[in-house]
């Protein structure tokens, strides 16, 4: 077992994991001003020295946390999903499945956008940033995109499991539908400060959803119809 710095074989098993638990929580620390900081500058500024500066720690003590800038970028990545999982996704799984889901995952991600939580904004920001730059930093940011939308499909999914949506209707079609509507609210909140912003995300995804929504009225009755044209 390798042991943290300044531990040597004598020290007890519950001294080495308090100092493992530190070193975690640190990191931790480390990746939020590390989401903040991406948020404001990009991925591409955000580097060991620019996150040592930010976190007043020395630019080697950083390196033992990451190793390198790719390595940062990814990390920070995965805790702002991790980050809008916990704020969106996580609550929205609580609410029973279909619709009352998918407009608890909506008023969560709105209210994400509103207070400006800079987990869910990095992966707007880092789209537009990284769309041309292939390599790992990247794929990871497709990776994640990719979860997002197959966790929108299986919530959606679910109402049709449970007869809310038709049995026709695309999960996947939906995500993407969904997706486009959020992209929106960044667009109509953040650069055109529009005051309605949410209201027009809400109006699109009733539209979504009513389109989507199940035919469950009885079918007509013709027995009147019938009759009348065997009479004729």
């Amino acid at each position: 077992m390798l042991l943290p710095p300044g531990l040597d074989k004598s020290t007890n098993g519950r001294a080495i994991f308090a100092c493992m638990a530190k070193g975690e929580r640190t990191r931790e620390v480390i990746l939020q001003q590390g989401i903040a900081l991406a948020y404001r500058v990009g991925l591409e500024g955000l580097t060991i020295g620019a996150l040592a500066t930010e976190v007043e720690m020395s630019k080697s003590g950083m390196y033992a946390h990451f190793g390198s800038k790719q390595a940062l970028q990814m990390a920070v990545l995965d805790a702002a999903a991790e980050d809008f999982a916990q704020a969106v996704v996580v609550p929205a799984l609580r609410e029973p499945r279909g619709e009352p889901r998918i407009r608890a995952l909506v008023d969560a991600w709105l209210t994400c956008g509103r207070t400006r939580r800079p987990g869910g904004c990095l992966f707007v920001k880092a789209s537009t940033e990284m769309d041309e730059r292939p390599g790992p930093v990247r794929d990871r940011l497709v990776e994640l995109h990719e979860r997002l939308d197959d966790s929108l499909a299986r919530v959606f999914a679910g109402g049709v499991e449970e007869g809310q949506f038709r049995p026709d209707a695309d999960p996947q079609q939906f995500a993407a539908d969904l997706y486009g509507v959020m992209l929106g609210v960044y667009h109509r909140h953040r650069l055109l400060a529009d005051p309605r912003a949410d209201e027009r995300a809400r109006a699109a995804v009733d539209a979504l959803i009513a389109e989507a929504r199940a035919d469950t009225s009885p079918p007509a009755d013709t027995t009147l119809v019938d009759t009348v044209e065997v009479s004729r």
